[in-house]
């Protein structure tokens, strides 16, 4: 896929808690956040500029907005900064922000409706001076502040000093490990291009299918993307191939009800882009939690319609996480010919999951994929990367993908434009082929029904108070 964003001009800063609570190697993972966040960034100096302050008891300015107008300076900057390791004076730092690092000496520009002006400020504790005034003061000088908050933060704290609204600058995460995870949120919320198809900005011989600051490319009806991920060629000719799939999905209570709906309304619009019947597609479902249970054995339903239809009526488990049990049934159960499994019919498993399991995965992943099962890991929020790539088959860049928030489940929509066909000629799968082709659309009139408000899940947050 081609992966341009083109962001609007801004001046960033990051302001970065690095008191004694936050250990040497946790530092690392900040570090590694930042750089990832400004990879997905256009750099130089009449597009965005990067300034980054750490701070403790004291407040150092590690490099100005004026200092690097490359990416690759920015980094290596990042890479050489060492933790303070002493108190934690957030205000003294934001304060900083607004008299220092924000000043046009400094490379800030002048305020304007044509720039942004952004801080991200990253903390683990609680301050041990005033940051309510100061971020008021911020705010009113036009500087939008993120919040994120690692571990025993104080969530009072980060509502003083985000801005509005608070759903959408502070963030919460259980530890140093995960911060990652919300790389992806920050590198579209910079990015302003949400149709690089529309734009033009794509070298896609037939169908270019977009997502804010990417694309990929497809092929019409008939017609098979060639190597080079651009350009396509006609089909000789086929029928459609069969297929087993089985979408193996955690009902776990950190799910929550309104998300697990999400969920099967996910699953009913891949249903509609295959070619349901006994010679093509079949559709198995297995919802997990503490136990696990299976909703509809392959081809007991026929059609679209009544799959579909079953879907809908799955009722929530809202339990535990068992994934290496769940695992096992997949195994033992759903792909077998008691269950309708065909054999000699490629078998693919879609895994979804927002959480750490429970018990063990290793044997029973590994063992599926001994058995020559394609196996796809599908992570939300809180859900263990290492876990989902331990699942996933080889390559496992193609088989397992990871998003900390629902609302960017459509990167994963569309690298689930899998080439899930054996055969040697992707033209004999028509099924995937039409799968290519409609599932963004899919997930982008998802996206509209059901996720028109602004609300952060599939990720843990404690309990704000005021």
């Amino acid at each position: 896929p081609g992966t341009l964003c083109r962001t609007k001009p801004t001046d960033l800063v990051f302001v970065i808690d690095s008191s004694r609570s936050v250990r040497p190697h946790e530092f690392e993972k900040v570090k590694v956040f930042m750089s990832r966040v400004i990879e997905g960034l256009d750099v130089g100096p009449n597009s965005t500029r990067v300034g980054v302050i750490n701070y403790a008891s004291a407040v150092k300015n590690e490099f100005s907005l004026k200092t690097y107008q490359t990416k690759a300076g920015l980094l290596q900057a990042v890479r050489r900064i060492e933790p303070l390791s002493t108190g934690t004076m957030t205000g003294l730092a934001i304060q900083f922000a607004i008299s220092r690092a924000f000043s046009d000496s400094e490379g800030a520009r002048v305020r304007s409706p044509n720039f942004n002006k952004v801080a991200i400020v990253v903390t683990d504790g609680r301050p041990q001076d005033g940051v309510q005034d100061v971020s008021a003061r911020a705010r009113a000088a036009g500087i939008e502040i993120f919040a994120i908050g690692v571990g025993r933060v104080d969530m009072h704290t980060l509502r003083q000093i985000a801005s509005e609204p608070l759903d959408d600058h502070v963030d919460y995460v259980e530890s140093y490990s995960v911060i990652e995870k919300l790389t992806h949120k920050f590198q579209e919320a910079f990015c302003v291009v949400s149709d690089l198809c529309a734009t033009g900005d794509h070298d896609c011989e037939q169908i270019c299918i977009s997502t804010p600051g990417t694309y990929k490319c497809a092929c019409k009806e008939g017609f098979t993307l060639n190597s080079d991920g651009k350009t396509c060629s006609a089909c000789s000719g086929g029928s459609g191939s069969a297929l087993d799939l089985v979408f193996l999905i955690d009902g776990s209570k950190s799910v929550r009800p309104e998300n697990f709906e999400l969920v099967k309304k996910f699953i009913n619009q891949i249903v509609d882009s295959l070619e349901v019947s006994d010679k093509q597609a079949q559709v198995g479902l297995v919802q997990y939690s503490s136990s696990v249970r299976q909703e509809f054995p392959l081809g007991q339903f026929k059609n679209k319609k009544d799959i579909k239809a079953a879907v809908k009526k799955m009722a929530y488990m809202e339990k535990g996480t068992m994934t290496g049990q769940a695992l096992k049934y997949l195994i033992d159960s759903s792909f077998s010919i008691i269950n309708g499994a065909r054999p000699g019919v490629p078998k693919v498993g879609i895994v979804f999951t927002d959480g750490r399991s429970q018990d063990y995965i290793t044997d029973a992943a590994k063992k599926a994929k001994d058995l020559g099962f394609r196996m796809f890991a599908v992570g939300v929020g809180n859900a263990v990367e290492d876990e989902l790539r331990e699942i996933a088959s080889e390559p496992v860049a193609e088989h397992y993908f990871y998003t900390a928030d629902f609302r960017t489940i459509s990167k994963i929509g569309k690298k689930l434009q899998m080439k899930i066909c054996i055969e040697e000629d992707p033209c004999e799968c028509k099924s995937v082929v039409k799968f290519q082709t409609k599932v963004e659309d899919l997930i982008n009139s998802l996206q509209r029904k059901y996720i028109l408000r602004k609300k952060r899940i599939f990720y843990s947050k404690p309990p704000l108070t005021i």
